[in-house]
Protein backbone atom coordinates (compact mmCIF):
# COMPACT_ATOMS: atom_id res chain seq x y z
CA UNK A 1 0.00 0.00 0.00
CA UNK A 2 1.21 3.49 -1.21
CA UNK A 3 0.77 6.40 2.29
CA UNK A 4 -1.21 9.14 1.25
CA UNK A 5 -1.43 12.53 2.23
CA UNK A 6 -5.19 13.86 1.37
CA UNK A 7 -6.16 17.67 0.77
CA UNK A 8 -9.39 18.33 2.22
CA UNK A 9 -11.85 18.19 4.83
CA UNK A 10 -11.43 15.08 6.80
CA UNK A 11 -15.00 14.52 7.10
CA UNK A 12 -15.19 14.30 3.24
CA UNK A 13 -11.88 12.34 2.71
CA UNK A 14 -12.93 9.92 5.54
CA UNK A 15 -16.32 8.74 3.85
CA UNK A 16 -14.94 8.46 0.14
CA UNK A 17 -11.78 7.03 0.41
CA UNK A 18 -11.61 5.43 3.91
CA UNK A 19 -12.94 2.01 3.83
CA UNK A 20 -14.53 0.35 7.20
CA UNK A 21 -12.29 -1.35 9.69
CA UNK A 22 -8.84 -0.89 8.06
CA UNK A 23 -6.72 1.43 10.23
CA UNK A 24 -4.78 0.18 13.32
CA UNK A 25 -4.33 3.09 14.89
CA UNK A 26 -5.62 6.88 15.30
CA UNK A 27 -4.28 10.41 16.52
CA UNK A 28 -6.05 13.30 16.26
CA UNK A 29 -4.86 16.85 17.42
CA UNK A 30 -7.85 18.77 16.34
CA UNK A 31 -7.06 22.77 16.51
CA UNK A 32 -9.22 24.57 19.13
CA UNK A 33 -9.23 28.41 20.74
CA UNK A 34 -7.10 27.18 23.30
CA UNK A 35 -5.82 31.15 23.31
CA UNK A 36 -8.86 32.72 23.57
CA UNK A 37 -10.58 32.83 27.00
CA UNK A 38 -12.68 30.58 28.35
CA UNK A 39 -16.07 32.47 28.81
CA UNK A 40 -15.56 33.53 24.95
CA UNK A 41 -16.37 30.09 23.95
CA UNK A 42 -19.77 30.23 25.99
CA UNK A 43 -20.61 33.57 23.78
CA UNK A 44 -24.25 33.50 22.32
CA UNK A 45 -24.42 33.30 18.93
CA UNK A 46 -27.43 33.63 16.60
CA UNK A 47 -26.79 30.74 14.32
CA UNK A 48 -26.92 32.82 11.01
CA UNK A 49 -22.52 34.33 10.74
CA UNK A 50 -21.74 33.17 7.47
CA UNK A 51 -19.13 29.92 7.13
CA UNK A 52 -15.33 31.80 7.42
CA UNK A 53 -12.98 31.01 6.08
CA UNK A 54 -10.32 28.12 6.96
CA UNK A 55 -6.84 29.83 7.82
CA UNK A 56 -3.58 28.13 8.64
CA UNK A 57 -2.73 27.71 12.39
CA UNK A 58 -6.63 29.30 13.20
CA UNK A 59 -9.67 27.66 13.61
CA UNK A 60 -13.28 28.00 12.88
CA UNK A 61 -15.41 25.75 15.64
CA UNK A 62 -17.74 28.62 15.54
CA UNK A 63 -22.03 28.29 15.84
CA UNK A 64 -22.84 29.20 12.33
CA UNK A 65 -25.35 27.29 9.89
CA UNK A 66 -22.88 24.94 9.29
CA UNK A 67 -22.72 23.93 12.67
CA UNK A 68 -25.98 23.85 12.99
CA UNK A 69 -26.36 21.35 10.13
CA UNK A 70 -23.58 19.09 11.67
CA UNK A 71 -25.91 19.09 14.97
CA UNK A 72 -28.83 18.19 13.41
CA UNK A 73 -27.51 15.37 10.90
CA UNK A 74 -25.87 13.43 14.07
CA UNK A 75 -28.85 14.18 16.21
CA UNK A 76 -31.73 13.52 13.65
CA UNK A 77 -29.76 9.85 13.38
CA UNK A 78 -30.29 9.19 17.08
CA UNK A 79 -28.35 6.61 19.32
CA UNK A 80 -26.00 7.45 22.21
CA UNK A 81 -24.41 9.92 20.05
CA UNK A 82 -27.40 12.13 19.37
CA UNK A 83 -28.54 11.87 23.31
CA UNK A 84 -25.39 13.62 23.76
CA UNK A 85 -24.91 16.40 21.93
CA UNK A 86 -28.56 17.45 22.68
CA UNK A 87 -27.89 17.05 26.41
CA UNK A 88 -24.52 19.38 25.60
CA UNK A 89 -26.91 22.11 23.82
CA UNK A 90 -29.47 21.94 26.93
CA UNK A 91 -26.72 22.80 29.33
CA UNK A 92 -23.71 24.89 27.40
CA UNK A 93 -26.25 26.61 24.43
CA UNK A 94 -25.76 27.62 21.42
CA UNK A 95 -22.09 29.28 21.09
CA UNK A 96 -18.47 27.83 19.88
CA UNK A 97 -18.32 24.92 22.35
CA UNK A 98 -21.41 23.40 21.09
CA UNK A 99 -20.45 24.69 17.31
CA UNK A 100 -16.66 22.42 17.95
CA UNK A 101 -18.39 19.47 19.95
CA UNK A 102 -21.11 19.38 16.60
CA UNK A 103 -18.20 19.65 14.00
CA UNK A 104 -16.39 16.65 15.80
CA UNK A 105 -19.26 14.07 16.54
CA UNK A 106 -19.71 13.23 13.18
CA UNK A 107 -16.03 13.36 12.49
CA UNK A 108 -15.56 10.75 15.28
CA UNK A 109 -18.40 8.46 13.99
CA UNK A 110 -16.14 8.09 10.73
CA UNK A 111 -13.17 7.40 12.80
CA UNK A 112 -14.90 4.48 14.96
CA UNK A 113 -16.21 3.31 11.61
CA UNK A 114 -12.50 2.61 9.58
CA UNK A 115 -10.88 1.51 12.92
CA UNK A 116 -10.25 -1.91 13.23
CA UNK A 117 -11.78 -3.95 16.18
CA UNK A 118 -7.77 -4.43 17.55
CA UNK A 119 -7.55 -0.74 16.69
CA UNK A 120 -6.44 2.48 19.38
CA UNK A 121 -7.35 6.27 19.19
CA UNK A 122 -5.88 9.15 20.74
CA UNK A 123 -7.22 12.39 20.99
CA UNK A 124 -4.88 15.14 22.32
CA UNK A 125 -7.24 18.05 23.80
CA UNK A 126 -6.64 20.74 26.19
CA UNK A 127 -7.88 21.27 29.33
CA UNK A 128 -10.80 23.22 27.90
CA UNK A 129 -12.64 21.42 26.32
CA UNK A 130 -11.33 17.31 27.09
CA UNK A 131 -14.26 17.21 29.61
CA UNK A 132 -16.55 17.40 27.25
CA UNK A 133 -14.79 15.60 24.42
CA UNK A 134 -14.36 12.83 27.13
CA UNK A 135 -18.28 12.33 27.44
CA UNK A 136 -18.51 12.38 23.45
CA UNK A 137 -15.55 9.80 22.92
CA UNK A 138 -17.93 7.87 25.49
CA UNK A 139 -20.78 8.27 23.73
CA UNK A 140 -19.17 7.26 20.62
CA UNK A 141 -16.90 4.54 21.72
CA UNK A 142 -18.64 3.10 24.89
CA UNK A 143 -17.26 4.32 27.99
CA UNK A 144 -16.17 1.09 28.87
CA UNK A 145 -13.28 1.26 25.93
CA UNK A 146 -11.97 4.08 27.86
CA UNK A 147 -8.47 3.24 28.60
CA UNK A 148 -6.55 6.47 29.92
CA UNK A 149 -6.59 10.17 30.09
CA UNK A 150 -2.91 10.77 29.69
CA UNK A 151 -1.37 14.12 31.03
CA UNK A 152 1.35 15.20 29.10
CA UNK A 153 3.34 18.26 30.80
CA UNK A 154 3.44 20.63 27.36
CA UNK A 155 4.75 23.50 28.81
CA UNK A 156 7.61 24.72 31.56
CA UNK A 157 6.17 26.34 34.96
CA UNK A 158 4.69 29.79 34.52
CA UNK A 159 2.78 31.96 36.64
CA UNK A 160 -0.92 33.14 36.45
CA UNK A 161 -2.41 35.64 38.05
CA UNK A 162 -5.66 34.47 39.81
CA UNK A 163 -5.53 30.56 38.98
CA UNK A 164 -2.78 27.76 39.01
CA UNK A 165 -0.59 27.69 36.30
CA UNK A 166 -1.78 25.48 33.23
CA UNK A 167 1.11 23.28 32.04
CA UNK A 168 -0.69 20.56 30.28
CA UNK A 169 -2.76 19.11 27.70
CA UNK A 170 -5.11 16.11 28.00
CA UNK A 171 -4.53 12.63 25.60
CA UNK A 172 -7.72 10.54 25.45
CA UNK A 173 -6.67 6.65 25.10
CA UNK A 174 -9.87 4.80 23.48
CA UNK A 175 -9.94 1.20 21.78
CA UNK A 176 -12.74 0.28 19.78
CA UNK A 177 -13.18 -2.90 21.57
CA UNK A 178 -11.55 -4.63 24.89
CA UNK A 179 -9.35 -7.17 22.52
CA UNK A 180 -7.03 -4.18 21.24
CA UNK A 181 -3.37 -4.10 20.20
CA UNK A 182 -0.95 -3.76 22.92
CA UNK A 183 2.30 -3.67 22.89
CA UNK A 184 3.68 -3.33 26.45
CA UNK A 185 6.66 -1.19 25.44
CA UNK A 186 8.28 1.09 28.22
CA UNK A 187 9.43 4.17 28.71
CA UNK A 188 13.38 5.14 29.36
CA UNK A 189 13.89 5.95 32.78
CA UNK A 190 14.39 9.01 33.94
CA UNK A 191 18.26 10.11 35.14
CA UNK A 192 16.74 11.80 38.17
CA UNK A 193 14.97 8.74 39.14
CA UNK A 194 18.36 6.28 38.61
CA UNK A 195 20.41 8.57 40.93
CA UNK A 196 17.90 8.36 43.56
CA UNK A 197 17.19 4.89 43.31
CA UNK A 198 19.33 2.78 41.76
CA UNK A 199 22.89 4.25 43.63
CA UNK A 200 24.56 1.46 44.19
CA UNK A 201 26.47 -0.91 41.72
CA UNK A 202 28.33 -4.10 41.64
CA UNK A 203 29.70 -6.39 38.31
CA UNK A 204 26.03 -7.76 37.59
CA UNK A 205 25.04 -3.60 37.47
CA UNK A 206 23.39 -1.06 39.08
CA UNK A 207 20.77 -2.13 42.30
CA UNK A 208 18.84 -0.75 44.68
CA UNK A 209 18.24 -2.29 48.06
CA UNK A 210 14.85 -3.83 48.86
CA UNK A 211 13.56 -5.17 52.22
CA UNK A 212 13.34 -9.25 51.77
CA UNK A 213 9.65 -9.29 53.93
CA UNK A 214 6.16 -8.76 53.61
CA UNK A 215 3.49 -7.24 55.52
CA UNK A 216 1.44 -9.53 57.55
CA UNK A 217 1.88 -12.82 59.07
CA UNK A 218 1.95 -16.55 57.70
CA UNK A 219 2.07 -19.51 58.57
CA UNK A 220 4.52 -22.07 57.34
CA UNK A 221 8.31 -21.69 56.22
CA UNK A 222 7.64 -17.99 55.00
CA UNK A 223 6.61 -17.13 58.22
CA UNK A 224 9.74 -19.14 60.05
CA UNK A 225 13.26 -17.97 60.96
CA UNK A 226 16.31 -17.99 58.96
CA UNK A 227 19.67 -16.94 59.54
CA UNK A 228 19.05 -15.85 63.14
CA UNK A 229 15.87 -13.24 62.01
CA UNK A 230 12.54 -13.74 62.74
CA UNK A 231 9.75 -12.04 60.56
CA UNK A 232 6.94 -13.07 62.39
CA UNK A 233 8.50 -11.16 65.46
CA UNK A 234 7.76 -7.94 63.57
CA UNK A 235 4.45 -8.71 62.15
CA UNK A 236 5.80 -9.71 58.67
CA UNK A 237 6.74 -12.61 56.28
CA UNK A 238 9.54 -13.40 53.80
CA UNK A 239 9.17 -12.17 50.14
CA UNK A 240 11.60 -14.03 48.10
CA UNK A 241 12.36 -12.07 44.83
CA UNK A 242 11.38 -14.47 42.32
CA UNK A 243 13.29 -11.52 39.42
CA UNK A 244 16.87 -13.32 41.37
CA UNK A 245 15.53 -16.52 41.18
CA UNK A 246 14.53 -16.43 37.29
CA UNK A 247 18.09 -14.60 36.64
CA UNK A 248 19.56 -17.72 38.80
CA UNK A 249 17.71 -19.86 36.53
CA UNK A 250 18.73 -18.44 32.98
CA UNK A 251 22.15 -18.69 34.20
CA UNK A 252 21.77 -22.63 34.32
CA UNK A 253 21.61 -22.47 38.32
CA UNK A 254 19.17 -25.42 39.48
CA UNK A 255 16.56 -23.95 41.76
CA UNK A 256 15.58 -25.72 44.91
CA UNK A 257 11.83 -26.41 46.34
CA UNK A 258 12.05 -25.44 49.87
CA UNK A 259 11.65 -21.58 50.83
CA UNK A 260 14.79 -21.54 52.82
CA UNK A 261 16.94 -23.25 50.90
CA UNK A 262 15.85 -20.59 48.09
CA UNK A 263 17.07 -18.02 50.33
CA UNK A 264 20.04 -19.73 51.27
CA UNK A 265 20.76 -19.63 47.71
CA UNK A 266 20.21 -16.34 47.12
CA UNK A 267 22.39 -15.07 50.00
CA UNK A 268 25.33 -17.35 48.66
CA UNK A 269 25.02 -15.91 44.99
CA UNK A 270 24.99 -12.47 46.51
CA UNK A 271 21.52 -11.46 45.97
CA UNK A 272 20.76 -10.54 50.22
CA UNK A 273 22.58 -9.36 52.16
CA UNK A 274 22.50 -8.41 55.93
CA UNK A 275 23.50 -4.96 56.90
CA UNK A 276 25.23 -4.37 60.55
CA UNK A 277 24.06 -2.31 63.00
CA UNK A 278 26.10 -0.73 65.43
CA UNK A 279 27.36 -2.81 67.89
CA UNK A 280 27.70 -5.60 65.31
CA UNK A 281 24.43 -6.63 65.31
CA UNK A 282 22.77 -7.59 62.60
CA UNK A 283 19.97 -5.47 60.63
CA UNK A 284 16.67 -6.31 58.60
CA UNK A 285 17.75 -8.49 55.80
CA UNK A 286 17.61 -6.89 51.95
CA UNK A 287 18.24 -8.16 48.88
CA UNK A 288 19.61 -6.58 45.44
CA UNK A 289 17.09 -5.46 42.91
CA UNK A 290 18.93 -5.11 40.16
CA UNK A 291 18.28 -2.17 37.22
CA UNK A 292 16.32 -4.03 34.29
CA UNK A 293 17.21 -2.13 31.12
CA UNK A 294 13.53 -2.54 29.78
CA UNK A 295 12.76 0.93 31.15
CA UNK A 296 9.67 1.49 33.43
CA UNK A 297 6.12 0.77 32.17
CA UNK A 298 4.00 3.24 30.88
CA UNK A 299 2.55 5.44 32.72
CA UNK A 300 -0.47 8.09 32.25
CA UNK A 301 1.36 10.94 33.02
CA UNK A 302 4.16 12.26 30.80
CA UNK A 303 6.73 14.73 32.48
CA UNK A 304 10.03 13.06 30.70
CA UNK A 305 9.08 14.41 27.08
CA UNK A 306 9.77 18.20 27.24
CA UNK A 307 7.80 20.86 24.66
CA UNK A 308 9.43 22.06 21.36
CA UNK A 309 11.36 25.20 22.30
CA UNK A 310 12.36 27.92 20.47
CA UNK A 311 15.97 26.24 20.29
CA UNK A 312 14.47 22.52 19.19
CA UNK A 313 16.01 20.74 16.25
CA UNK A 314 12.85 19.51 14.91
CA UNK A 315 11.08 22.65 15.63
CA UNK A 316 9.35 24.10 12.06
CA UNK A 317 7.51 27.29 13.11
CA UNK A 318 4.05 25.48 13.42
CA UNK A 319 2.58 27.20 16.45
CA UNK A 320 0.89 23.24 17.72
CA UNK A 321 3.53 21.24 16.46
CA UNK A 322 4.11 18.40 18.68
CA UNK A 323 7.33 16.60 19.91
CA UNK A 324 7.79 13.59 17.66
CA UNK A 325 9.02 11.83 21.12
CA UNK A 326 5.48 12.07 22.49
CA UNK A 327 4.08 10.43 18.99
CA UNK A 328 6.64 7.58 19.04
CA UNK A 329 5.84 6.43 22.23
CA UNK A 330 2.00 6.76 21.65
CA UNK A 331 2.20 5.34 17.99
CA UNK A 332 4.83 2.35 19.37
CA UNK A 333 2.71 1.69 22.53
CA UNK A 334 -0.65 0.76 20.15
CA UNK A 335 0.84 -0.58 17.00
CA UNK A 336 3.40 -2.71 15.19
CA UNK A 337 5.49 -2.24 12.47
CA UNK A 338 3.48 -2.45 8.97
CA UNK A 339 0.33 -1.34 10.69
CA UNK A 340 -1.46 1.62 9.39
CA UNK A 341 -1.65 4.79 11.23
CA UNK A 342 -4.29 7.51 10.33
CA UNK A 343 -3.85 11.70 11.15
CA UNK A 344 -6.93 13.43 10.14
CA UNK A 345 -5.58 16.94 11.73
CA UNK A 346 -2.06 16.22 10.29
CA UNK A 347 -0.87 19.78 10.03
CA UNK A 348 2.61 20.05 9.87
CA UNK A 349 2.93 16.12 10.03
CA UNK A 350 4.93 15.02 13.16
CA UNK A 351 2.63 11.81 12.92
CA UNK A 352 3.41 11.28 9.67
CA UNK A 353 6.73 11.51 10.08
CA UNK A 354 7.16 9.30 13.32
CA UNK A 355 4.93 6.77 11.73
CA UNK A 356 7.19 6.59 8.66
CA UNK A 357 10.16 6.52 10.96
CA UNK A 358 9.01 3.44 12.81
CA UNK A 359 8.05 1.36 9.73
CA UNK A 360 4.45 1.89 10.21
CA UNK A 361 2.30 2.75 7.09
CA UNK A 362 -0.13 6.19 6.85
CA UNK A 363 -2.54 8.13 6.24
CA UNK A 364 -2.66 12.26 6.64
CA UNK A 365 -5.23 14.56 5.35
CA UNK A 366 -5.74 18.17 5.79
CA UNK A 367 -7.28 21.54 4.74
CA UNK A 368 -4.61 23.83 4.28
CA UNK A 369 -2.37 23.52 1.42
CA UNK A 370 0.36 24.78 3.30
CA UNK A 371 0.02 22.53 6.13
CA UNK A 372 0.67 19.87 2.40
CA UNK A 373 3.11 21.41 1.37
CA UNK A 374 5.22 21.81 4.98
CA UNK A 375 4.69 18.06 5.52
CA UNK A 376 6.55 17.29 1.87
CA UNK A 377 9.01 19.69 2.86
CA UNK A 378 9.66 17.39 6.06
CA UNK A 379 9.34 14.16 4.83
CA UNK A 380 11.76 14.99 1.83
CA UNK A 381 14.47 16.55 4.92
CA UNK A 382 13.63 14.10 6.91
CA UNK A 383 14.28 10.60 4.51
CA UNK A 384 15.52 11.88 1.43
CA UNK A 385 14.18 12.08 -1.95
CA UNK A 386 13.99 8.67 -2.25
CA UNK A 387 10.98 9.09 -0.04
CA UNK A 388 8.66 10.80 -3.00
CA UNK A 389 7.75 7.45 -4.55
CA UNK A 390 6.81 5.99 -1.34
CA UNK A 391 3.75 7.86 -0.76
CA UNK A 392 1.15 9.89 -3.15
CA UNK A 393 -0.90 13.22 -2.49
CA UNK A 394 -4.69 13.12 -3.32
CA UNK A 395 -6.58 16.43 -4.06
CA UNK A 396 -4.55 18.53 -5.04
CA UNK A 397 -5.15 20.41 -8.70
CA UNK A 398 -3.86 18.41 -11.00
CA UNK A 399 -4.75 20.63 -14.26
CA UNK A 400 -5.25 23.86 -15.47
CA UNK A 401 -9.24 23.63 -14.71
CA UNK A 402 -9.05 22.31 -11.08
CA UNK A 403 -6.90 24.97 -10.48
CA UNK A 404 -9.45 27.65 -11.51
CA UNK A 405 -11.76 25.83 -9.56
CA UNK A 406 -9.62 26.20 -6.43
CA UNK A 407 -9.34 29.65 -7.05
CA UNK A 408 -12.78 30.72 -6.95
CA UNK A 409 -13.61 28.72 -4.33
CA UNK A 410 -10.90 29.31 -2.07
CA UNK A 411 -8.17 31.99 -3.21
CA UNK A 412 -6.24 32.06 0.11
CA UNK A 413 -5.64 27.96 -0.56
CA UNK A 414 -5.28 28.67 -4.06
CA UNK A 415 -2.04 30.99 -3.21
CA UNK A 416 -0.97 28.63 -0.70
CA UNK A 417 -1.26 25.79 -3.09
CA UNK A 418 0.72 27.63 -6.11
CA UNK A 419 3.39 28.80 -3.71
CA UNK A 420 3.88 24.87 -2.99
CA UNK A 421 4.49 24.47 -6.93
CA UNK A 422 7.36 26.65 -6.69
CA UNK A 423 8.37 25.57 -2.73
CA UNK A 424 7.95 28.99 -1.43
CA UNK A 425 6.57 29.72 2.04
CA UNK A 426 3.71 31.88 2.61
CA UNK A 427 4.40 35.48 3.92
CA UNK A 428 3.43 35.76 7.85
CA UNK A 429 1.09 38.48 9.33
CA UNK A 430 -2.22 39.67 9.07
CA UNK A 431 -4.26 40.07 5.72
CA UNK A 432 -3.38 43.04 3.49
CA UNK A 433 0.10 43.57 5.63
CA UNK A 434 1.88 41.72 3.05
CA UNK A 435 2.82 44.90 1.40
CA UNK A 436 2.35 42.84 -2.41
CA UNK A 437 4.63 39.91 -1.35
CA UNK A 438 2.49 36.10 -1.25
CA UNK A 439 5.54 34.35 -0.54
CA UNK A 440 9.41 33.90 -0.75
CA UNK A 441 12.07 31.98 -1.36
CA UNK A 442 15.48 32.41 0.69
CA UNK A 443 18.73 30.91 -0.87
CA UNK A 444 22.48 30.97 -0.06
CA UNK A 445 24.38 32.84 -2.40
CA UNK A 446 26.90 29.74 -2.84
CA UNK A 447 26.89 26.21 -2.84
CA UNK A 448 28.81 26.34 0.25
CA UNK A 449 25.89 27.48 2.19
CA UNK A 450 28.27 30.07 4.09
CA UNK A 451 27.59 33.25 2.22
CA UNK A 452 24.90 35.97 1.74
CA UNK A 453 21.14 34.54 2.00
CA UNK A 454 19.11 36.01 -1.10
CA UNK A 455 15.40 36.06 -1.62
CA UNK A 456 12.98 35.37 -4.30
CA UNK A 457 9.41 37.11 -3.67
CA UNK A 458 6.55 36.31 -5.04
CA UNK A 459 2.99 37.15 -5.88
CA UNK A 460 0.19 35.07 -6.83
CA UNK A 461 -2.85 36.47 -9.28
CA UNK A 462 -5.94 34.54 -9.59
CA UNK A 463 -7.63 36.69 -11.79
CA UNK A 464 -6.87 38.76 -14.94
CA UNK A 465 -3.01 40.10 -14.72
CA UNK A 466 -1.89 43.38 -16.25
CA UNK A 467 1.27 45.35 -16.57
CA UNK A 468 1.02 47.35 -13.56
CA UNK A 469 1.20 44.05 -11.63
CA UNK A 470 4.41 43.78 -13.28
CA UNK A 471 5.39 47.56 -12.22
CA UNK A 472 4.28 47.24 -8.74
CA UNK A 473 5.99 43.59 -8.66
CA UNK A 474 9.53 44.96 -9.54
CA UNK A 475 8.90 47.89 -7.27
CA UNK A 476 8.85 45.92 -4.43
CA UNK A 477 12.05 43.87 -5.66
CA UNK A 478 14.28 47.09 -5.16
CA UNK A 479 12.39 47.67 -1.94
CA UNK A 480 13.49 44.87 -0.45
CA UNK A 481 16.64 44.22 -2.72
CA UNK A 482 14.99 40.69 -3.45
CA UNK A 483 17.28 38.92 -6.15
CA UNK A 484 14.52 38.23 -8.56
CA UNK A 485 10.85 38.32 -8.82
CA UNK A 486 8.26 36.44 -10.12
CA UNK A 487 4.42 36.68 -10.56
CA UNK A 488 2.50 33.59 -10.72
CA UNK A 489 -1.26 33.58 -12.88
CA UNK A 490 -3.84 31.46 -13.77
CA UNK A 491 -3.87 34.02 -17.16
CA UNK A 492 -1.08 33.99 -19.39
CA UNK A 493 0.72 37.48 -19.79
CA UNK A 494 -0.28 39.82 -21.96
CA UNK A 495 2.99 41.71 -24.36
CA UNK A 496 3.25 44.42 -22.54
CA UNK A 497 3.76 42.31 -19.26
CA UNK A 498 6.40 40.68 -20.76
CA UNK A 499 7.92 43.79 -22.35
CA UNK A 500 8.08 45.38 -18.74
CA UNK A 501 9.48 42.40 -16.90
CA UNK A 502 12.27 42.20 -19.81
CA UNK A 503 13.05 45.72 -19.16
CA UNK A 504 14.21 44.79 -15.33
CA UNK A 505 17.35 43.36 -16.06
CA UNK A 506 18.96 40.88 -14.50
CA UNK A 507 20.12 39.23 -11.60
CA UNK A 508 24.21 37.79 -10.73
CA UNK A 509 24.71 35.25 -8.75
CA UNK A 510 27.88 34.35 -6.90
CA UNK A 511 27.96 30.60 -8.51
CA UNK A 512 30.58 29.44 -11.04
CA UNK A 513 30.43 31.39 -14.24
CA UNK A 514 28.69 34.21 -12.70
CA UNK A 515 25.38 33.49 -14.26
CA UNK A 516 22.81 35.90 -15.11
CA UNK A 517 19.02 35.25 -14.32
CA UNK A 518 15.74 37.57 -15.68
CA UNK A 519 15.06 39.54 -12.95
CA UNK A 520 11.91 39.83 -13.19
CA UNK A 521 9.84 36.25 -14.34
CA UNK A 522 5.89 35.58 -15.39
CA UNK A 523 5.14 31.86 -15.07
CA UNK A 524 1.27 30.55 -15.41
CA UNK A 525 -0.01 27.74 -13.34
CA UNK A 526 0.09 25.88 -16.43
CA UNK A 527 3.65 25.84 -17.42
CA UNK A 528 4.37 25.00 -13.78
CA UNK A 529 1.72 22.03 -13.92
CA UNK A 530 3.90 20.88 -17.32
CA UNK A 531 7.02 21.26 -14.80
CA UNK A 532 8.52 24.60 -15.74
CA UNK A 533 10.37 26.26 -13.05
CA UNK A 534 11.95 29.73 -11.27
CA UNK A 535 14.87 30.56 -13.58
CA UNK A 536 17.61 30.53 -10.31
CA UNK A 537 20.55 29.34 -9.11
CA UNK A 538 20.47 25.40 -8.66
CA UNK A 539 20.44 25.47 -4.64
CA UNK A 540 17.17 27.94 -4.57
CA UNK A 541 15.30 25.80 -6.35
CA UNK A 542 12.60 23.36 -4.40
CA UNK A 543 12.88 25.93 -1.48
CA UNK A 544 16.30 26.46 -1.28
CA UNK A 545 18.41 25.61 1.84
CA UNK A 546 17.24 28.30 4.12
CA UNK A 547 13.20 29.17 3.27
CA UNK A 548 11.81 26.05 5.23
CA UNK A 549 13.03 25.11 8.58
CA UNK A 550 14.97 22.12 7.84
CA UNK A 551 13.71 18.51 9.57
CA UNK A 552 16.46 16.76 11.35
CA UNK A 553 17.29 13.62 9.27
CA UNK A 554 16.36 10.69 10.42
CA UNK A 555 18.99 8.05 10.91
CA UNK A 556 17.69 6.26 7.39
CA UNK A 557 16.97 7.94 4.54
CA UNK A 558 14.95 6.07 1.68
CA UNK A 559 17.25 5.63 -1.59
CA UNK A 560 15.64 5.86 -4.96
CA UNK A 561 16.17 1.96 -4.97
CA UNK A 562 13.08 0.67 -3.96
CA UNK A 563 13.52 -2.19 -1.08
CA UNK A 564 16.33 -0.42 0.12
CA UNK A 565 17.90 2.14 2.72
CA UNK A 566 20.76 3.54 3.70
CA UNK A 567 22.29 4.30 7.59
CA UNK A 568 23.47 8.46 7.23
CA UNK A 569 27.40 8.25 6.76
CA UNK A 570 27.70 4.90 6.81
CA UNK A 571 28.11 2.62 3.77
CA UNK A 572 25.82 -0.13 5.46
CA UNK A 573 22.68 -1.14 3.46
CA UNK A 574 19.36 -2.29 5.38
CA UNK A 575 16.24 -4.50 3.39
CA UNK A 576 12.81 -3.17 3.78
Amino acid sequence: MTNLLYYGDNLDVLRRHVRDETVDLIYLDPPFKSNQDYNVLFAERDGTQSAAQIKAFTDTWTWDQGAARSYAEVVEKGGPVSQALQAFRGFIGDNDMLAYLSRMAPRLLELHRVLKPTGSIYLHCDPVASHYLKMLMDSVFDLRNFRNEIIWKRTFAHGSINKWGNVHDTILFYSKTNDYNWTGMNQPYEEEYLDDKYRFEDERGRYRLVVLTGPGRTGGDSGKEWRGYNPTSIGRHWAVPQKALEQLRTEGVEIPEPLHEQLELLFKKGYIRFPEKRGGAKGVPEYKLYLSGEGSPLQDVILDVPPINSQAQERLGYPTQKPEALLERLIKASSNEGDLVLDPFCGCGTAVAVAQKTKRKWIGIDITHLAITLIRHRLQDTFGNGIKSTYKVIGEPVSEPDAEALAASDPYQFQWWALGLVGARPVEGKKGADKGIDGRIYFFQDASRTGKVEQIVISVKAGNVTVSQVRDLHGVVEREKAAIGVLISLNPPTQPMVEEAASAGFYTSGELGSKSYSKIQLLTVGELLSGKTIDCPPFARGGGDATFTQAPKSRFVQKDEPGKQTALHQHIEYPE
